[in-house]
C-alpha cells in the first residue's frame, strides 16, 4: 500500500472515458495507466484514494491480442496506480501475459467487449479479483491547469 493510502474506487467520468478509449481501439486492444489524485482522498472513508484520470501515452502500440506501452513514456511520478486495458474478446480475466505486467502498481483494470457498465473487472498485482467501485464525482477542469497569464507567473509564492 503506498503511503497514500490504498486505491478504493475509480471516478465514473475516468472509467467512461476507459470504455470510449476501448471502443474507438476496438478490434485492437487499448492500453492505459491509471492516476490516483491524493485531493480525491476526501470522497472515500479513511485514507483511500480515487482513481482519476486514465493516461493514454505515445508510442502504445496494440493489435487484436496485446498492447503495449513503450517504458521510455512511462511519467515517474507516484500518482499512478496501476493499469487499464481492453480485451476485445470479451473476456474479463488477466492472461499469463496480464499478470507479468501487472507487477507495477496495486490495481490494473480489464474492459471487455462490448464495454458496457459491466464489461470490466479489477485486479491487484497478482491478478487476483478486487474489489474497486466507481464513484461519481467532481473532477478539476483539465482547462483550467492552462488559465493563467503572464501576471500570474510573476508572483510570488504563496508561502514567502
Amino acid at each position: 500500500m503506498s503511503r497514500h493510502g490504498a486505491v478504493e474506487a475509480i471516478a465514473t467520468d475516468a472509467m467512461a472515458f476507459a470504455r470510449a478509449c476501448a471502443e474507438d481501439q476496438h478490434p485492437d486492444e487499448f492500453m492505459g495507466l491509471l492516476r490516483a489524485d491524493p485531493a480525491m482522498r476526501a470522497v472515500t472513508p479513511g485514507q483511500g484514494r480515487v482513481v482519476t484520470d486514465v493516461l493514454v501515452l505515445p508510442g502504445t502500440t496494440s493489435s487484436p491480442v496485446q498492447a503495449t506501452i513503450r517504458s521510455a513514456t512511462i511519467p515517474n511520478e507516484q500518482a499512478i496506480v496501476g493499469s487499464v486495458h481492453s480485451h476485445p474478446n470479451g473476456v474479463l480475466s488477466p492472461s499469463d501475459t496480464d499478470r507479468r505486467s501487472f507487477g507495477s502498481g496495486s490495481v490494473h483494470i480489464i474492459l471487455g467487449a462490448p464495454y458496457g457498465p459491466d464489461d470490466w473487472r479489477a485486479f491487484d498485482r497478482m491478478g487476483t479479483h478486487r474489489a474497486l467501485r466507481e464513484v461519481d464525482v467532481d473532477l478539476p477542469d483539465p482547462a483550467a491547469f492552462f488559465d493563467f497569464t503572464e501576471e500570474d507567473l510573476d508572483l510570488p509564492p504563496e508561502d514567502a
